[in-house]
């Protein structure tokens, strides 16, 4: 068989949910990496220095404390949209490259099928 069966490249609705669902769900468990930690920490540290051991006041030392963590909140989210792209498109190429397989299989069964009807035709006409 030389000709390339045609594989639908529509992705259901559910199967998008699904794809769409487990990309979540990887991207909340690798949002929070070793960076945002460490540079959490880091903040945490500046401020509890400068707070106790300067003349630097709470006034100074709690905006600078709320800053610091809006921009470990901020990278960790943007960090989380981009693995969640990441793993969306991941998971849409598995459920394709499923779905292409799984019609490849269908169209060898069936002209399996095909061959041995064929087949058990013949040999019935030849016991005739």
């Amino acid at each position: 068989m030389t000709q390339e069966t045609e594989v639908p490249n529509q992705i259901s609705p559910e199967m998008e949910r699904t794809a769409s669902l487990r990309a979540k769900y990887r991207a909340e468990v690798a949002r929070w990496d070793l960076n945002i930690a460490v540079f959490l920490f880091a903040v945490l540290i500046l401020v509890i220095i400068l707070t106790t051991y300067t003349k630097i006041g709470i006034e100074i030392g709690a905006p600078m404390a709320i800053f610091g963590l809006a921009m470990v909140w901020l990278t960790g989210w943007r960090r989380g949209k981009q693995l969640y792209q990441r793993f969306y498109d991941e998971e849409i190429l598995k459920l394709e490259r499923e779905l292409k397989r799984a019609v490849k299989e269908n169209v060898k069964e069936a002209v399996d099928e095909t061959i041995e009807e064929k087949v058990q035709k013949a040999l019935r006409e030849r016991w005739r």
